[in-house]
């Protein structure tokens, strides 16, 4: 966004929003590029505008210091055969029927459809995957285990894909399934909206 943009949504002046975007960036918690506004362009359109996006890189800040990365990574790296996979993999479900049965509580027993999607949109946001509705889908545009995934992948993807199914079978979203659909920068998660969930868990060497 732009300088005016983020004046304009915390309602501050264009040169204090200027200051603490510039801040930011120079911390390394914003990237900044050049465009000039759609439709503008050639001689006379004057000079592109500065716009600010989040980081790409992944910023973590505790006070004190705390290294809950090294742990999963140990614990990670542990999970070596299909046994230990298979109890990791559930172990994940657990957590996701949790986190699934508590939203279907705050939910309600007799909770519509459109609710279930609305509550299921809350978990995933609450835990950090930063879902977005496209049409019949909901995708996720964050993968809160990107640093372990990218090094022990078939582990990470393998425990996030059962726990969103766990996650659908606690809040009872039958007519929502979740399926294992890679892309870069993004979960390895998607969810299809209005088909029925499947019961057999497809798996991942067959996605």
């Amino acid at each position: 966004m732009s300088r005016d943009e983020a004046a304009k949504g915390v309602k501050i002046s264009r040169a204090l929003a200027a200051f603490h975007l510039d801040r930011l960036a120079d911390d390394g918690l914003l990237d900044t590029t050049y465009r000039r506004p759609p439709g503008r362009s050639g001689p006379g359109a004057g000079r592109p505008s500065k716009l600010y996006q989040r980081a790409a890189e992944p910023v973590e800040f505790t006070t004190p210091p705390q290294n809950y990365g090294l742990i999963a990574r140990v614990l990670t790296a542990s999970i070596g055969d299909a046994r230990a996979k298979e109890a990791a993999d559930e172990a994940a479900r657990a957590r996701g029927l949790a986190l699934g049965r508590d939203a279907r509580r705050r939910a309600g027993t007799s909770a519509a459809d459109g609710v279930l999607v609305r509550k299921l949109t809350e978990v995933l946001r609450e835990n950090g995957f930063e879902p977005v509705r496209k049409g019949d889908e909901l995708r996720l545009r964050n993968c809160p285990f990107d640093a372990l995934a990218n090094d022990y992948r078939d582990v990470v993807c393998g425990m996030n894909f059962s726990m969103q199914r766990g996650i659908l079978e606690g809040l009872g979203a039958d007519k929502v399934d979740a399926v294992f659909e890679p892309t870069p920068g993004a979960c390895c998660v998607a969810f299809r909206i209005g088909e029925q969930r499947r019961r057999r868990v497809r798996s991942l060497t067959a996605s």
